[in-house]
């Protein structure tokens, strides 16, 4: 048999039709995900995409391999920590990869005999260099059974969609520059607003409409469907689908303006942490099985290994899908629990009925302590109620901090070595304020922000005196 492992990158669960979004974002997706296994509450325990993606190779959250922040200096992966290709290539499988995080941290190339790096000039990573790369390598591939990992940015910030894309979820006798609407000026006036200006924004114009942000999500999201047609029509027609496992997950969401988050991935509501997880092995999985119970990405590590008939190692914190794939359970976990260290830190837990976020730092947003939701009555999490019902909250509180202490077994806490030299996406913010004479605490404490957008203008207007380029 073989494995196509699948990362939607910044996929958020419910923006897919099989997940009750309403919009055609994933008509291919859907086809696939009724011809196997759709996991309805797959949590990513650790975000962002470094620290997903490292839980997800290794099977262990990021307490237990010391990962827990994105974009890190001090963060390393031992190579005696096993890792998915690593374990699978020792087997007799040939490994391969288009994917571009091995730039993020080296571990990421771990494992395999082929690695393709997916950058592209035009699209940042556009899906059709990852098909074009992943569709030669098949029609090139030798007669051993295969891993092939590929990684799709196209959800991801800046939304370029192609343009037509964009009228299916964008009335076209809308102006997304109308002067008179005023729905962007909380995101234009948020502490994260310079790391977006550069990244986001600037590439987009002057949109003042948030509307059109979220249609070019949806849009990116539709575009990335179409490549996942190419690739299983390829697949047909080179004679590996019915032999071939494919799993698809997200390895993070997207917060739409939910929580004062302005299209990113942060914070540990579930718009960034429940993924979709869709699984399809013909002849194995019947189609239209859905799983109502809580599962987190380490779990498809031991269930990859199972599937491919090779020992699963003892010490993972992932627990095998194959119970609740065959019904015989409804979930691999009765808790979640939960971690970034990126632009913010928080921990929390969920048991799939509440959910308990515990913020150490909150980065350039604000936030309270503790926040307390029920997730069945309020699954927009916008009713905190952690001082309406404290037991509760300190009940999940004990259980977490429990947790924790058991995962690190005596080792510092990774999370407060970070927070002792700074939180790795505050350092962003800080360094492009700093090119303007900005100061954080000067950006900060200004109410209407301001000060960089006059220090950009200023810079530009001297740039232009001195003969450089508009």
């Amino acid at each position: 048999m073989n494995f196509i492992f699948i990362s939607l990158d910044t996929l958020r669960a419910d923006r897919l039709g099989v997940y009750g979004y309403k919009k055609p974002t994933s008509p291919y997706l859907d086809k696939i995900a009724s011809q196997g296994v759709v996991f309805e509450k797959a949590y990513a325990a650790d975000i962002p995409t470094e620290v997903a993606h490292t839980g997800i190779f290794t099977g262990k959250v990021g307490l237990t391999t010391g990962v827990v922040s994105h974009g890190s200096e001090l963060t390393s992966l031992p190579k005696s920590v096993k890792w998915l290709p690593n374990l699978l290539k020792s087997a007799g499988y040939t490994t391969a990869a288009v994917d571009n995080l091995y730039q993020l941290k080296e571990w990421f190339a771990r494992g395999y005999r082929h690695y393709m790096n997916s950058s592209g000039s035009k699209r940042w990573i556009d899906g059709r260099t990852v098909n074009d790369l992943a569709k030669s390598w098949l029609s090139q591939r030798g007669e051993e059974p295969f891993f092939l990992f590929l990684h799709y940015w196209d959800p991801h910030t800046p939304y370029l969609p192609p343009e037509e894309y964009i009228p299916l979820f964008y009335d076209k006798e809308k102006d997304p520059y109308d002067p008179a609407n005023r729905s962007m000026e909380a995101a234009y006036n948020s502490a994260a607003y310079p790391f977006f200006k550069y990244h986001h924004y600037d590439m987009l114009g002057s949109v003042t409409d948030a509307e059109y942000l979220n249609a070019l999500y949806d849009a990116e999201i539709r575009y990335l469907d179409d490549r996942l047609r190419e690739l299983d029509e390829e697949l047909e027609r080179l004679g590996l689908a019915e032999d071939t496992m494919m799993v698809l997950f997200g390895d993070h969401g997207e917060s739409l303006t939910e929580h004062d988050i302005y299209w990113d991935h942060c914070g540990l509501y579930d718009t960034t942490v429940n993924v979709p997880l869709i699984i399809r092995w013909p002849g194995r999985i019947a189609g239209g099985r859905r799983v109502p119970g809580l599962v987190q990405q380490v779990d498809l590590m031991p269930t990859l290994l199972e599937a491919a008939g090779l020992p699963v190692p003892d010490d993972l914190d992932g627990k095998s899908l194959w119970p609740a794939i065959d019904g015989q359970a409804t979930g691999t976990h009765d808790k979640v629990f939960l971690s970034e260290c990126a632009w913010q830190a928080a921990r929390g837990i969920t048991d799939g009925r509440h959910k308990l976020i515990v913020t150490y730092d909150s980065g350039p947003f604000k936030r309270p302590p503790r926040e307390l939701y029920d997730l069945k009555a309020d699954p927009g999490e916008t009713n905190n109620l952690a001082e309406i019902e404290p037991e509760l909250a300190d009940k999940l509180q004990r259980t977490m901090e429990e947790w924790v202490l058991n995962k690190l077994a005596g080792r510092e806490d990774p999370m407060h070595r970070q927070l002792e030299v700074g939180l790795p996406f505050r350092k962003r913010i800080e360094a492009i304020l700093g090119q303007y004479g900005l100061t954080w605490e000067e950006w900060w404490n200004d109410p209407v922000r301001s000060k960089f957008d006059d220090a950009v203008e200023q810079s530009r207007k001297q740039r232009v005196l001195e003969g450089e380029p508009r």
